[in-house]
């Protein structure tokens, strides 16, 4: 089965709106575990335009579930994040203009310093993860400086405009998948997934985690954050019987 992780950065985004103290995500998550969530998501980012310290510490002693960090690779943020200690961190690549994560982090490029970074959170008994795109280079370079997972981006895919490019994505990030287990590592997926499009993912990726937030908080301004939680998961298991011709 896939683990579903929700991510609850946007009621986050709700509240610094008005930098108030509600909608709090440390509830929204304990109300998401309560729907069935398997992991918890949030993005500290260095500009702090939703996710906050507090909210970081408060989720890390509170949660039952397990507590995937995403974070850029800036000094302050990893020091923010060894002494919280998830259970999980997924470096991502920052920019302060961006609206959401554009593209997969640049392995290639930043061999050493993710070398340096990945083996001091090994150390700290904190399990590594890289998001990248599903390129056979990026996915090569992810296990050769000794991650332990890699989330493919989804978001081409997501975007596509035609079943024939959904197709063709799809194939890609298959492949994708392929190539990471050849070298070991682990493969989860995520970015711009919806409950209208999540269903293939599953029945023809073989990931282990599968990371949603937009969808999942919009569908809940209308019905809920647990039962939002609850609709997504009984997609993931649908489509997951379906992929074991059950």
């Amino acid at each position: 089965m896939i683990d579903l992780g929700v991510n609850v950065d946007h009621v986050a985004t709700i509240r610094q709106a008005r930098m108030t103290y509600e909608p709090d995500p440390v509830t929204a998550a304990g109300i998401a575990d309560l729907g069935g969530a398997d992991i918890i998501t949030i993005h500290l980012r260095e500009d702090r335009r939703h996710i906050q310290d507090r909210d970081l510490e408060l989720l890390s002693g509170t949660i039952f579930t397990k507590l995937n960090l995403e974070m850029a690779t800036s000094q302050e943020i990893v020091e923010i994040a060894l002494k919280a200690k998830p259970n999980q961190i997924t470096l991502v690549p920052e920019k302060r203009e961006e609206i959401t994560t554009e593209g997969g982090l640049s392995v290639t490029s930043h061999k050493r310093l993710l070398t340096d970074l990945v083996k001091k959170f090994k150390d700290n008994n904190i399990y590594v993860s890289l998001f990248i795109d599903p390129d056979k280079e990026q996915i090569i370079a992810s296990s050769e400086v000794g991650a332990q997972s890699i989330e493919l981006h989804t978001g081409s895919y997501a975007n596509a405009e035609t079943k024939e490019q959904s197709a063709r994505l799809l194939d890609v990030l298959k492949e994708g998948v392929r190539i990471a287990q050849d070298v070991g590592l682990g493969v989860n997926a995520g970015h711009g997934l919806t409950y209208k499009n999540t269903g293939p993912i599953v029945e023809q990726l073989d990931i282990e985690e599968i990371h949603i937030g937009h969808s999942i908080i919009s569908r809940a301004v209308f019905v809920g954050i647990e039962c939002a939680v609850r609709e997504m998961k009984e997609l993931i298991y649908k489509h997951y019987m379906i992929k074991q011709n059950l």
